[in-house]
């Protein structure tokens, strides 16, 4: 795989200020493999978070969200700091914070945001923020950072700033993908390889469920199953779990504790099935994803442990209403989950797992197609 860099737009009149879109993502395939070294192969969402920013000469960090329902933060750049900043301003802050930290000299700016990424969703709702704010800083200030070094300084900021132990896929993907494919990324070098997925074409559609279950990656269950990976990959003597592959599991299963067991069976599998979906895609078999996509669930649910009630009752009624195959996408515990759906098929699939939700008494879900769009670009 080589190297991919992020779109850079064309050059703005106004060299102190403009206008920034950074994607949401959908993961089709491996979850909790990033932060094991592991791969991964994101698309990039049409929806994006929005950032007008100017530059200003006093050090303030002016910070207004069209979603944050309340007046600007204002903040000064030098005392920015871990824990210091609440709700959705402390992503962006996050980023000013991380890019001085690494010796670049960003100063204080006017922001305004805006998002029409779903929050709560697993789709990258903070990374797309994140990314966003990166990539406005790296061309106000004329920083030369290319994408993968954004998205380095952008995973800084959410693992530093923010305390969520993430790994560097959705910034990756945000900064990176393109229009038309995926990004089939090998998390360890940032390596990445744009893989065709014209789902049009082949006559399909990625239907996306947003269970409208909110999850909070910064509430402690996501640090606890990063923690577990890296003590199984530390009693096993590897650097990652990704040094580990299915010919060896058996044996490496044999000498875990039981707790850890199940962590490396998904990591080790998944990481398979990424590479398995990326030969199917290469070859043409965009229809061949569907059963990669239930078993990848299956795994998630049995044992990575992050399903829900909610997102289980979507893969259900979807690959029982006629889906190719379906499964949860993003951190998990709640979140959205992904259906590879025949054209035609759509409206009944759509149908039947609202229906499944209301016989459950769920809250309805909010449902829509995606195809894989651009990342991280200049727009005004």
């Amino acid at each position: 795989m080589t190297r991919t860099h992020a779109a850079r737009g064309a050059a703005a009149p106004n060299a102190l200020a403009g206008t920034w879109a950074a994607p949401g993502r959908v993961n089709l395939i491996g979850e909790h493999t990033d932060y094991n070294d592991g791969f991964v192969l994101p698309i990039a969402l049409p929806h994006t978070a929005r950032a007008t920013v100017r530059l200003r000469a006093d050090g303030v960090l002016r910070l207004y969200s069209e979603q944050g329902g309340g007046a600007a933060v204002e903040l000064a750049v030098t005392e920015l700091a871990p824990g210091g900043v609440d709700g959705w301003a402390r992503y962006p802050a996050a980023v000013v914070w991380a890019l001085r930290e690494a010796g670049h000299p960003v100063g204080g700016a006017d922001v305004r945001i805006d998002s029409d990424v779903p929050t709560g969703a697993g789709l990258s709702s903070s990374a797309a923020i994140e990314c966003v704010m990166a990539a406005a800083c790296n061309d106000l200030h004329d920083l030369g950072l290319d994408g993968p070094q954004l998205a380095r300084i952008a995973q800084r900021a959410e693992n530093a700033f923010v305390g969520v132990p993430c790994g560097i896929m959705d910034q990756m993907a945000s900064m990176c993908c393109r229009e038309g494919g995926a990004l089939f990324l090998d998390t360890r070098d940032l390596s990445a390889r744009h893989v065709p997925l014209d789902l049009v074409a082949a006559g399909l559609r990625l239907l996306v469920v947003d269970t409208r279950v909110k999850h909070d990656l910064a509430d402690g269950e996501y640090a606890k199953l990063r923690a577990g990976c890296e003590r199984a990959s530390a009693l096993l003597g590897l650097p990652a779990l990704r040094d580990l592959g299915p010919d060896g599991l058996p044996a490496a299963l044999g000498r875990l504790p039981h707790e850890l067991r199940r962590l490396v069976r998904h990591v080790v599998s998944e990481n398979a099935r990424v590479e398995r979906a990326v030969a199917l895609l290469d070859a043409g078999d965009l229809r061949g994803l569907g059963p990669l996509l239930t078993a990848g669930h299956a795994s998630l649910r049995d044992d990575y442990g992050v399903s829900c009630p909610e997102t289980d009752l979507a893969v259900e009624a979807a690959v029982g209403s006629g889906a190719l195959g379906a499964r949860m996408t993003g951190g998990g515990f709640g979140g959205s989950v992904i259906a590879l759906v025949d054209a035609g098929a759509v409206p009944a699939v759509t149908v039947a797992v609202e229906e499944a939700f209301r016989q459950a008494g769920h809250t309805a879900p909010r449902t829509f197609t995606a195809v894989p769009a651009t990342g991280a670009r200049r727009i005004a």
